[in-house]
């Protein structure tokens, strides 16, 4: 998930990598060159053009093997909506038509395979919408390059059209519980329909306030962050090679269980969530996270009156637990839920978990609506 503190996780990895490859190449050259005599320094430069082409074999390897490993799955049961702003937004559908309804809005980075678990898990007792934000998956760009939380909320309030007339809950993951919280906002009318909110590992603020190291990099927005990102867009094919070269030396793997894991995930978690941020533009996940720092809903808190479950794993670093208590401290019918031990992807280190707390807060509010 490509919230702020991931995103520069991921562009060290980068500068990591071609300091990895270049320091290998020129190690060979300078032997070549006999300016380096020992053939120690011949094996050393083979080694580091090796790992930068391998090492995530190695890494991978040295974690469990799980019985259940994420898939990049797809429904046959799909649904395309076009917007105004010419993005079209690819909507997948499982479970059964007539049972109650959960649409899941993911986090920045990934696509809705995310939700490769609680699709498993909670289909066979809920409808389960699932979309890919406009940028990311198999939805389109919006022309305009608009990647707000503003256009996210109006992209789902198209999904939440084809729900029908029933209740339905909505979900969203770390930057698909921001754009809940703008879609309360913009849409409050629409609450009359949704029985339910769930934000997981989610913030209220620019997320740079509610992270790891949040003061350091707040005094490094202005002038090192955002430039950074604007530099990201401009030279988006050069990043998104080497981020692919960033994870196929290993160091992808690293970052991703630093910002997502306890350490608790399997092999097959940790490469799924790995691979799933690469696939998608660097320019446009740049300019994702420029918008998440113009994030502010801390008013917006208090005027949402549905009942709302905020998850958040205990050792989230990406959107610390300090801001799910403050969110379940200011909504009138908010309860907090801590996934222990859990990280910022514990909806997939803790997947049954997860799933367990999303049912039993669903039945919760859907039989109260049945009865009406």
């Amino acid at each position: 998930m490509f919230m702020p503190f991931d995103f520069l996780l991921r562009l060290l990895t980068s500068l990591a990598t071609v300091a990895i490859l270049g320091g290998g190449v020129y190690i060979l050259y300078q032997w070549y060159e006999e300016a380096l005599l020992s053939n120690r320094w011949l094996f050393l430069g083979w080694g580091l053009i090796l790992w930068s082409f391998l090492g995530f074999l190695t890494i991978l390897l040295l974690r469990r093997a799980g019985e259940d490993e994420p898939k990049p799955l797809r429904s046959h049961r799909v649904q395309r909506l076009t917007q105004s702003d010419g993005s079209e937004i690819h909507v997948e559908f499982y479970g059964p038509d007539d049972a109650p309804t959960l649409i899941l809005t993911h986090g920045w980075g990934p696509d809705s395979t995310v939700w490769y678990y609680a699709k498993k898990q909670l289909a066979d007792q809920f409808r389960v919408i699932v979309w890919d934000l406009p940028g990311l998956g198999k939805s389109k760009r919006p022309k305009y390059r608009d990647y707000s939380l503003e256009k996210y909320a109006h992209d789902l309030k198209a999904v939440l059209s084809l729900a029908g007339e029933q209740p339905v809950i909505l979900l969203g993951h770390s930057m698909g519980a921001m754009i809940l919280l703008t879609f309360c906002r913009l849409f409050p009318q629409q609450l009359q329909r949704v029985a339910g909110l769930v934000l997981v590992d989610g913030t209220y603020t620019n997320p740079l306030k509610t992270t790891i190291f949040s003061k350091l990099l707040l005094a490094l927005q202005k002038p090192v962050l955002e430039p950074l990102l604007h530099l990201v867009i401009a030279l988006s094919p050069l990043v998104w090679l080497t981020s692919w070269l960033s994870y196929l030396n290993g160091t992808t793997l690293l970052t991703t269980e630093l910002s997502g894991f306890t350490g608790r995930e399997t092999r097959g978690q940790l490469n799924f969530s790995s691979l799933i941020g690469i696939k998608a533009s660097p320019g446009v996940l740049a300019r994702g996270v420029l918008a998440m720092f113009r994030f502010e809903e801390t008013a917006t808190l208090s005027q949402i009156s549905v009942p709302t479950l905020v998850l958040v794993g205990k050792s989230d670093i990406a959107t610390r637990p300090v801001a799910s208590q403050r969110m379940r401290a200011e909504m009138p019918q908010a309860k907090l839920e801590i996934l222990a031990p859990g990280g910022h992807m514990a909806l997939m280190e803790r997947n049954q978990q997860f799933a367990e707390a999303i049912r039993e807060f669903s039945w919760t509010v859907f039989q109260p609506k049945s009865l009406n």
